[in-house]
């Protein structure tokens, strides 16, 4: 099942391969969501505010109710049978702010610590605009944290501009996201 190549890009001899994810895999979604997302904020947040936002934002229950939305998905990101990182992908209703019928939010790109740097990021960036072509979508939009520097600069490398803000919420601390967005060829 792991070996099912939807997209891919090789690192050195070996392929990156993205899966699109099944209800039965959500225990791995679920760990590698609270792995990725606590490598990647731990650092700039609070203990609670993690903690909390972890348990619920990222609980088995909200998972598979996201998982089960026809308007999202979710593709594993595999390198040599290990997942490394995961993409959320929504349409319509399911998006989170805009709710254009023309667009595909990425909600979520995250990859794993040890595997930065060698475009898993970009392998899974690509699997959501090709996914957007392929539905004829005018374009991608997405949310970052304003602090978020590294994902700010991959985003406005691979295109994207601002083109508003909203807030976010992690625990009880309210924070600032830029909203970019990417018009398809």
């Amino acid at each position: 099942m792991m070996n099912s190549c939807i997209f891919g890009e090789e690192i050195g001899t070996t392929m990156i391969q993205t899966k699109k994810v099944s209800l039965q895999e959500i225990e791995q979604l679920q760990a590698i969501s609270r792995k990725t997302f606590g490598e990647t904020f731990t650092d700039r947040n609070t203990p609670e505010n993690m903690n909390k936002y972890l348990t619920e934002e990222l609980s088995l229950e909200k998972l598979t109710n996201e998982l089960n939305n026809p308007n999202a998905e979710f593709y594993f990101a595999i390198f040599e049978k290990e997942i490394i990182g995961y993409l959320k992908i929504n349409f319509g209703e399911a998006q989170t702010e805009v709710k254009d019928d023309n667009a595909l939010e990425i909600e979520r790109i995250y990859v794993s610590k040890e595997h930065h740097g060698k475009k898993v990021g970009q392998v899974l960036f690509d699997h959501a605009h090709k996914i957007a072509k392929e539905k004829k979508l005018a374009y991608l939009w997405l949310g970052v944290w304003e602090e978020n520097l590294k994902a700010i600069s991959f985003y406005k490398k691979n295109g994207f501009e601002v083109f508003d803000k909203h807030l976010f919420k992690l625990g009880d601390d309210v924070q600032q996201d830029l909203l970019m967005k990417l018009s398809i060829d």
